[in-house]
């Protein structure tokens, strides 16, 4: 049965990406860093044949943008996070879908092979993040997501994970991903790069 990877992405236009980041660092810089990592992410993901890599995309009429010509791709369409997440779960084809974001600078496709596999004995899969939020989301599709996923989750803030576990009903199992962190501020990014120092130094 095949396997789809969904990557929600940002159109990368100047003022629409990492504002808080912007905010630190000016528009221009903060662009160029999503644009970077945009582009690192789907090189990275799609040359896997593990899965099919569906891109999810926003806004919805930036379906033309250059920099995923060639991808598959489909509108994230209205609503809230938890409204626009739950569409491809509902509408791709048969298979297990994991769904992650376009800017975790640490992640690979041993990551993602690893959600897959945890899909192989669980309904559910959550990567978690230090915050306190997360940055993937799975499900093995042999029953219908709960009717409750993502209600009332306060996203953006510390209890992404735990309300969007409190959205499943116990009868569903949950397995863990590593844990993974976006890069939301000036001090995330300022971590990222000494990290990266370290790495290079080693």
């Amino acid at each position: 049965m095949t396997c789809h990877l969904v990557i929600f992405a940002r159109a990368p236009q100047a003022g629409r990406v990492k504002r808080r980041l912007a905010r630190e660092i000016g528009v221009l810089a903060a662009t160029r860093f999503y644009r970077t990592l945009l582009a690192t992410t789907l090189r990275t993901l799609t040359a896997d044949r593990r899965w099919r890599v569906w891109l999810f995309v926003t806004p919805d009429n930036s379906l033309g943008h250059p920099i995923w010509r060639g991808l598959r791709r489909r509108r994230q369409g209205h609503g809230d996070l938890g409204q626009r997440m739950r569409l491809p779960f509902d509408t791709l084809p048969p298979g297990p879908v994991v769904l992650v974001g376009s800017d975790i600078p640490a992640m690979r496709s041993h990551h993602i092979a690893r959600a897959f596999a945890l899909l192989a004995r669980s309904d559910l899969v959550l990567g978690p993040a230090t915050d306190g939020g997360y940055w993937l989301i799975g499900a093995r599709r042999l029953r219908p997501l709960p009717h409750a996923l993502f209600a009332g989750v306060r996203w953006s803030t510390p209890h992404a994970l735990a309300d969007t576990l409190a959205t499943i009903p116990a009868h569903y199992s949950v397995g863990f991903a590593d844990t993974l962190d976006d890069v939301d501020d000036a001090a995330d990014l300022r971590r990222l790069q000494a990290k990266s120092r370290a790495d290079q130094a080693s």
